[in-house]
């Protein structure tokens, strides 16, 4: 799925390699359950919670390879949250990074926890200069 030669790769990208691996855990508590987050009522692992952690593997896997000045933004999330996982167990998700397509990067995700696959699929983040990206905020802020 690596982008082929002479693809349109971006200069704030170019520190990164199809292939790299990030990884984010947790140990799941009451702020992680889907009570607390108001994601349903089972005191399980809410799914916004791994999401979370989805991304955060993906920022572990790519944030250290960026130019200054410039972060990854999600900007697509296509997952499955496929089993519970219960207060006090250990969940952690990876990220690895399959496509690199101008600014888009795309992994492919799955989370677990201490006794089976809990997660799966695909996410999307683009990378963005930091300052532009504050600017057009800004822009947006102001009155219409």
């Amino acid at each position: 799925m690596e982008s082929p030669k002479g693809s349109n790769r971006s200069e704030s990208t170019a520190g990164l390699q199809v292939g790299l691996v990030g990884n984010y855990g947790i140990v799941v508590a009451d702020e992680h359950t889907a009570p607390f987050v108001g994601s349903g009522k089972v005191r399980v692992l809410a799914t916004p919670v791994m999401i979370n952690l989805i991304e955060a593997a993906a920022l572990a896997c790519c944030e250290q390879h960026l130019p200054p000045g410039h972060q990854s933004l999600g900007i697509h999330l296509d997952v499955r949250h496929i089993a519970a996982t219960p207060v006090g167990m250990r969940a952690t998700a990876s990220a690895e990074l399959v496509k690199i397509e101008g600014r888009t990067l795309t992994f492919r995700v799955e989370a677990r926890d201490e006794r089976e696959l809990i997660g799966d699929g695909l996410h999307e983040r683009v990378v963005v200069n930091v300052e532009r990206f504050d600017q057009r905020l800004q822009k947006k802020l102001g009155p219409l």
